[in-house]
């Protein structure tokens, strides 16, 4: 098990090294303002012209997202389909979105490919080359919204941004969601040493801890399973998002053993409880919080909230998202997972930046 070193979050080597990681979080921002550029002239030409879709269907990258933004206020059904294909009943009098990357996805080409057998309405957010927009290239209605990056977040930002526009859903403000997560890389930035940097906090949390991630709103509890798929990443450990319902008894853990020799053997991972705060105020996401808050203090399981109460729906889930992904980069730093190859554990050498969950 690789052994944490904090020291390792304020070295100019260990930093340097993972400069690849820490700069593509940093530009998250300008990212989003990249794709609504180049999706300018295809947003120019939606208006709402009185046609209203019987149903939309999302397939492909983060269409749960785009449901879970879409669905309180969609005034028509709205379905994620996680599947190949599209289901049965999708045809003609629907809106069929496919989120693609640059990367092959067999199941996002198969949705874009049927809607364009069954004549749907398509809208596709992908790369100009990518396979996604290959197969959608036989309908020529379609909206194409051009990605200019691998960012699922930013391509999701700009078909929130279209869908608004054809008044499917809420405003998006991708300004505001791009300011925000300019204001996350400032509070997180590698510059900022441990005792002002909430990420790098988070990290030293994590350093003995197995991260049981907590959201209770359907958009925090979206953004902590990213940040768990960046946890795992980054660490090599498990780690579990999921409703208190499934997170109460894990939390049912033994007491610290106090007087437990660390130098006999490596003490045992302890769960911690990171509690993803959007700033929605029901009484059910309160009276969850509450029963995980008092069994976390019941157990001695270490509890550490990240809060994000300001913006819309989507930047405050952009906001936790990135918040979490930066405490995980400095997580595998300080785990010496990145930042420090070695011949043995390539692992450091690797580029995370790569993986979806980035």
């Amino acid at each position: 098990m690789s052994v944490f070193d904090d020291t390792r979050l304020d070295d100019p080597a260990a930093l340097e090294a993972s400069d690849h990681l820490l700069r593509r979080l940093a530009m998250a921002g300008a990212r989003i303002r990249a794709e609504l550029e180049a999706s300018q002239d295809a947003l120019n030409k939606l208006e709402p012209d009185g046609f209203r879709p019987r149903a939309v269907v999302a397939a492909g990258r983060d269409a749960r997202l785009v449901r879970a933004v879409l669905e309180p206020v969609c005034p028509v059904p709205f379905l994620a389909w996680p599947g190949p294909g599209l289901p049965g009943w999708a045809g003609p009098l629907d809106l069929v979105i496919v989120l693609g990357g640059a990367a092959e996805d067999t199941d996002a080409v198969s949705a874009a490919g049927e809607a364009v057998r069954r004549g749907c309405g398509l809208m596709v957010a992908a790369p100009e080359d990518s396979p996604v927009a290959i197969a959608s290239a036989g309908l020529r209605h379609a909206i194409r919204l051009p990605s200019q990056s691998d960012d699922q977040l930013a391509a999701a930002v700009a078909v929130l941004q279209a869908l608004h526009q054809m008044e499917l859903g809420p405003e998006v403000d991708h300004k505001a969601v791009a300011l925000l997560l300019d204001d996350v890389a400032i509070e997180c930035s590698p510059n900022n040493d441990v005792a002002s940097n909430p990420a790098k906090e988070l990290a030293l949390v994590l350093a003995d801890g197995l991260p049981l991630v907590w959201g209770g709103s359907v958009l925090a509890a979206r953004a902590a399973r990213r940040v768990v798929e960046a946890l795992r990443l980054a660490s090599g450990r498990p780690a579990l998002a999921a409703d208190a319902g499934h997170l109460l008894p894990v939390l049912d853990q033994p007491p610290r053993d106090l007087f437990a020799d660390p130098f006999d053997k490596p003490a045992e991972l302890r769960p911690a409880l990171i509690i993803l705060d959007d700033g929605v105020d029901e009484a059910g996401i309160a009276e969850h919080r509450r029963k995980l808050e008092s069994k976390a203090e019941a157990h001695d399981v270490r509890v550490h909230t990240i809060t994000q109460a300001e913006g819309t729906d989507i930047g405050r889930y952009a906001a936790l998202t990135q918040q979490g992904r930066y405490a995980a980069a400095y997580l595998g730093i300080g785990l010496g997972r990145y930042g420090m190859a070695t011949v043995d554990d390539p692992v450091g050498s690797g580029n995370p930046s790569e993986d979806p969950a980035w």
